[in-house]
């Protein structure tokens, strides 16, 4: 077995190990073994990081193929949720992160090969928007999965099943997390679409108006979403239903074309 192979193979092992830990211990008394299963997510994201910047990364350019941004955007938040986990509880959040990163391994073993899409690193403008938008991606999925976090506390401390939260950080500390993570993601975000129209030449072309108009919509859903919480007091499902909309908007500017490209019409 090759590198990629070997690479695969122990960080989805240790990725799944990781979400049957938690998932197994979530409603103990005792709750999750965090220690092992912060070192099981750390023997996972060596590897995959690896895999990541090895297939992303070649011969000076970028190979920006789909799959290949799919896994270095999984592995980033991977790593950004293993992080604020040694302080912070994140039960919830962190087998939903694993889980997926371990299947989407799974699932780069047995795609087709799909087109080399090269990118001089020299473009400097190009790098600069690319680095910005997968960033605010990033952050923005995050504040997605906070936002669920936040709705399913809310939802069991009315209902009075304190047993469900007994192991889940307090309401307020995650809400109070959500909106600085939605702050970050929407900065970041909002100075992609100035790089954008900055260094992107036919940003308003025909085959990329879709994605701006998108990533535009979505950019102003998530001002909103701030602009609605510190001024009027919105929280629950109604922050939860506009991220949500939001972050699928992102989604769909970012990859929907790009599928349909390099899937479902090669």
């Amino acid at each position: 077995m090759d590198f990629i192979g070997v690479s695969t193979l122990i960080a989805v092992i240790c990725y799944l190990s990781a979400t049957v830990l938690i998932l197994a211990k979530l409603f103990d008394s005792k709750g999750p073994n965090q220690l092992l299963v912060l070192m099981l997510a750390c023997f996972a994201i060596i590897p995959h990081t690896l895999l990541a910047t090895n297939q992303l990364f070649t011969n000076e350019q970028i190979n920006f193929s789909l799959p290949n941004v799919i896994t270095f955007v999984s592995v980033v938040i991977t790593l950004l949720i293993t992080l604020v986990a040694i302080k912070y509880k994140l039960n919830l959040l962190q087998p939903a992160t694993y889980a997926f990163a371990g299947v989407w391994l799974i699932i780069t073993m047995v795609l087709p090969d799909v087109a080399h899409i090269p990118l001089a690193i020299s473009k400097f403008g190009v790098i600069s928007h690319i680095t910005l938008s997968l960033i605010a991606y990033c952050v923005l999925i995050i504040a997605c999965l906070y936002s669920f976090q936040v709705a399913y506390i809310n939802m069991k401390l009315k209902s009075k099943n304190l047993a469900a939260v007994n192991h889940l950080p307090p309401l307020m500390q995650v809400e109070r997390q959500l909106f600085v993570i939605l702050a970050i993601g929407t900065n970041a975000l909002a100075a992609t679409e100035i790089t954008g129209f900055l260094f992107l030449d036919g940003i308003f072309s025909k085959e990329n108006a879709h994605k701006t108009v998108l990533s535009l919509f979505a950019l102003s859903i998530y001002i909103t979403i701030l602009w609605g919480h510190y001024k009027k007091g919105w929280r629950g499902h109604k922050v939860l239903t506009l991220t949500i909309i939001a972050t699928t908007l992102l989604t769909l500017a970012y990859f929907g074309s790009r599928f349909v490209k390099e899937f479902l019409l090669s």
